[in-house]
């Protein structure tokens, strides 16, 4: 049987955001750093308030509001992206830390409302600024089981996604490695035209990005002139 610890335990109270608002790069790290005692207890913005006193009750600290100067609590949102603008870049897929977002490259992307969990992480990647965040209704108070349960829910989601970046990334120092071992091997003189070849679609991609970029931004361009002439 697996043993619970310290680490474990506030872990399980944080709300698995990853959103690194508490200055480390996941929940998982700030629990690390509470137990350590390293860090102080108000560092958890989606955790609000209630977050704050669970913490306080399990290591036996003094309730603190967060600082001042430090990321304040807000409602709950989720992430909503604009199809109509959405280049399908997929840098909001590869932001997010529970695979939330789904689409493929030059297609639209949507985002799993039931997944989402608000982090942010999403905004800033995205070159032509189409995702938006919708505040949600909070649980009523005394429903932190619920809070709970999602929490729960998001960190097996990331979990997985964090295994799965493994594993991709050991697939990909073997293709390296092997190309390498190639790359090393005497060339025949049939192997050049083929190297050449193989820039041709990396120039492709790259006009057909910068080509969507143009016809997002014109678009956007378009909407605001057409809110600007509403009556």
């Amino acid at each position: 049987m697996p043993v619970i610890t310290l680490v474990d335990r506030i872990d399980a109270l944080l709300p698995q955001t990853q959103c690194g608002q508490c200055s480390h790069a996941g929940c998982r790290p700030y629990a690390e750093a509470l137990a350590e005692g390293r860090d102080p207890i108000n560092r958890c913005p989606p955790g609000g308030d209630d977050g704050i006193r669970a913490l306080a009750e399990l290591l036996g600290r003094d309730v603190v509001p967060f600082a001042a100067d430090g990321p304040q609590p807000k409602p709950r949102a989720l992430a909503v992206i604009r199809e109509d603008s959405c280049i399908g870049c997929t840098l909001c897929i590869q932001a997010c830390p529970v695979d939330a977002i789904v689409g493929a490259a030059k297609q639209m992307h949507t985002v799993i409302a039931a997944e989402c969990t608000g982090c942010e992480l999403c905004l800033a990647p995205c070159p032509v600024d189409c995702i938006d965040l919708l505040p949600v209704a909070d649980p009523a108070d005394g429903e932190r089981e619920r809070v709970m349960a999602r929490a729960a829910q998001a960190r097996v989601r990331y979990e997985r996604r964090q295994a799965r970046k493994t594993r991709d990334q050991a697939d990909k120092a073997k293709r390296l490695a092997e190309r390498a071992a190639v790359s090393a091997a005497p060339a025949s003189p049939a192997a050049a035209p083929v190297a050449a070849s193989a820039a041709a679609p990396a120039a492709d991609k790259n006009e057909l990005i910068r080509k969507a970029m143009e016809r997002a931004a014109a678009m956007r361009a378009a909407r605001e002139q057409a809110d600007k002439d509403k009556p």
